[in-house]
């Protein structure tokens, strides 16, 4: 993804190169996976809310959907503040910290470092979503605290609950 491109065009990458699109974050349940079991969780309108700027922390840090990838944009999420997630989305962000601590610690801690002090989307309250959504890649990065480039270190992996996969 070019920094030139608008957050609109690196999210419907992000989301087709994941097997996916923008209605799926209106679905009633999300798809999960643990220890290789399928299930799905409920979307109420908080977790719709986290997921679609989760996302975009995504497509700012670089960070991919595979497990890993999940581990190391939750542990950035989880340094700068889950607090506005509430306790339902906001366990889901600590289960992937833990979960990361077992399958990538080393990235996962990275990415702890890495995320520094400034707030995530999930603060700002400033912008709406689709205000964010016609930013720059670039600006984005910038607004948030991140180098022009985002922050991961490998090659994006993507999540095997995807439809692509």
């Amino acid at each position: 993804m070019s920094v030139s491109w608008t957050v609109r065009q690196s999210l419907d990458a992000f989301l087709s190169e994941n097997g996916y699109d923008a209605a799926d974050y209106d679905a009633a349940r999300s798809p999960a996976k643990l220890f290789g079991i399928r299930f799905s969780v409920p979307n109420p309108p908080q977790h719709r809310w986290a997921i679609m700027r989760h996302d975009l922390h995504h497509i700012a840090t670089g960070y991919g959907t595979n497990l890993p990838g999940e581990a190391e944009v939750s542990a950035w999420e989880f340094r700068r503040g889950i607090g506005p997630l509430g306790w339902y989305v906001g366990s889901i962000v600590v289960s992937a910290c833990l979960m990361g601590l077992v399958v990538a610690p080393r990235r996962m801690l990275r990415a702890w470092w890495a995320s520094g002090r400034h707030p995530n989307l999930f603060h700002d309250t400033e912008h709406t979503y689709e205000e964010l959504l016609d930013f720059t890649l670039g600006t984005l990065r910038e607004m948030i605290g991140l180098p022009v480039d985002g922050l991961a270190q490998h090659q994006r992996g993507v999540n095997e609950l995807s439809p692509q996969r």
